[in-house]
């Protein structure tokens, strides 16, 4: 009966059956050969990217992003900071969501949950240091800093339809606010979100500012030491660190290199004779830990909107650039595109990065300006 039952199927049709499950097999086993190969040391991609959304174009832009990410063949998505305009800047004809809303904090709650691949946040100035001068309202920022955490730094996932594990320094309860540093494992590399921003990193404004620099500066200083020790006893071949501030690199720079850059003429001053800054611990911490290391150091920014990927960081005693460190900053407002970032282990660098163009978002430089 059953051979009857069979043969009314066709022996095509069970031919074709039956390929069709050898082949959804296959999918699904090649699938998961090639998260264990990335795992165990092999190539993988991963987008970077920032300072976006900000405006209703924007907005509409971002989402042709979304769209070519989501067809990528990558491992997770890293945005390194301000998902919406500087709260001063925007005005209601620039129009999308206000800055510091909430209203704007679920929408963009939203996008990062609707990435096809693990989606990582990394907070910047424009979404809490800046909103006490944000339009058509203010907001204390150390309230939106309260917010930004309960919302978008839950559990030890990352966002995203497909997660992945991120262990936060909150595990540690010497530093149990700071649940948006955070830190995995990829193949053969390290990979580490500090929470360090724009506007001269929250120093300088207010009493109370200075004092939530002061401990916030501690626990990223403590975070990014202990990720070293960490690379350097599981013997990762790279570290990635990602932040939304572009610490002024060239602030440290030799009067060589400023000269060589011509920079002297745009009121950067010597390291001797400069203001302090609210990068200056922090790049004296990174210097020291990537000379240490040895191996390949990325530091991902946004901030100032240039895409470029170089060598700025220099030895404070050697005056000279520090080979294996790299820094890379995303592309932001006011275009909207992507970085594929590869990291292959056969690579004497492991990272190299490559800009995606997004069609739909291309400039028509023909247009004359409104």
């Amino acid at each position: 009966m059953r051979n009857r039952e069979a043969g009314s199927l066709g022996m095509g049709s069970l031919t074709e059956l039956k390929s069709a499950l050898i082949l959804s097999y296959l999918i699904v086993f090649l699938s998961g050969c090639a998260t264990i190969q990335a795992a165990q040391g092999g190539r993988f991609e991963f987008a970077l990217i920032g300072d976006v959304p900000y405006d209703a174009r924007h907005e509409r832009e971002f989402a042709n992003v979304m769209r070519e990410i989501n067809a990528a063949d990558i491992a997770f998505v890293v945005h390194d900071g301000d998902f919406a305009w500087d709260g001063a800047a925007w005005t209601e004809k620039d129009g999308g969501f206000p800055p510091c809303s909430d209203e704007t904090f679920q929408d963009r709650l939203r996008l990062a949950q609707s990435s096809r691949h693990p989606f990582i946040f990394a907070p910047g100035d424009n979404d809490w240091t800046d909103c006490h001068r944000a339009k058509p309202r203010t907001y204390d920022p150390l309230e939106r800093l309260t917010k930004l955490r309960q919302m978008f730094f839950q559990g030890d996932q990352s966002l995203g339809q497909r997660t992945i594990r991120l262990t936060r320094q909150s595990e540690d309860t010497r530093y149990a606010r700071f649940r948006e540093n955070v830190r995995w494992t990829y193949g053969d590399a390290l990979f580490v979100t500090l929470h360090v921003v724009g506007s001269n990193n929250n120093l300088g404004r207010t009493p109370e500012m200075d004092a939530e620099y002061s401990e916030r500066t501690a626990a990223n200083l403590a975070w990014m030491r202990q990720a070293f020790e960490l690379a350097m006893r599981s013997g990762s071949k790279a570290v990635m660190l990602i932040a939304q501030a572009n610490p002024r690199f060239e602030n440290s720079w030799p009067g060589y290199v400023q000269q060589r850059y011509m920079l002297a003429g745009l009121g950067i001053k010597s390291p001797e004779t400069r203001r302090a800054t609210g990068f200056d611990e922090f790049l004296a911490a990174l210097e020291k830990e990537t000379v240490a290391f040895g191996k390949p150091v990325v530091y991902v920014h946004g901030d100032t909107h240039v895409f470029r990927v170089d060598k700025p960081l220099f030895g404070s005693t050697s005056r000279r650039a520090i080979e294996n460190f790299t820094r890379v900053e995303t592309v932001g407002y006011p275009d909207t595109h992507w970085v594929r970032a590869i990291v292959d282990p056969k690579d004497p660098n492991v990272f190299s990065f490559r800009q995606e163009i997004v069609k739909e978002n291309l400039v028509n430089h023909g247009a004359k300006s409104p």
